[in-house]
């Protein structure tokens, strides 16, 4: 096999769309069910409006989003709510991952689909940080 980078693809859209779809799967069951009908989109970038929104300059500094009013929020006899959906965005994945090189891709693609679900299940990003903190020691 060569070595040569120029013989090597990123992985596309659809091959990022497999690797979220299979780091939800491999979710525990009870967070599987609680993020119930979530909807998963990946995409290169952020949209401008996007990145506008959240006083963002850099398309490379928003790796995942986190987009609907999460699940502790809802109004069960309210009308339907715009479906849930978490964003993830391919390049600036890409790009996190060859700068550390200490992670795999997939493992990074999971690591970012599982924060935007906890934004979903209505963690903030401290909760978020706190319960990574407490798997890692």
């Amino acid at each position: 096999m060569s070595t040569d980078w120029t013989d090597w693809a990123a992985p596309s859209l659809d091959d990022f769309a497999a690797l979220a779809r299979r780091a939800f799967d491999d979710l525990p069951r009870v967070f599987r069910d609680a993020a119930g009908e979530v909807v998963i989109r990946v995409d290169d970038f952020p949209d401008d409006k996007t990145l506008d929104e959240m006083e963002i300059d850099d398309p490379f500094g928003l790796t995942g989003l986190y987009s609907g009013v999460d699940i502790g929020r809802r109004d069960a006899m309210g009308p339907a709510a715009e479906p849930s959906r978490v964003f993830l965005y391919r390049r600036p994945i890409l790009d996190e991952w060859c700068e550390r090189g200490n992670v795999g891709l997939y493992d990074l693609i999971a690591h970012v689909l599982i924060h935007e679900i906890g934004h979903h299940l209505g963690l903030s990003d401290d909760d978020i940080d706190a319960i990574e903190a407490a798997a890692g020691e």
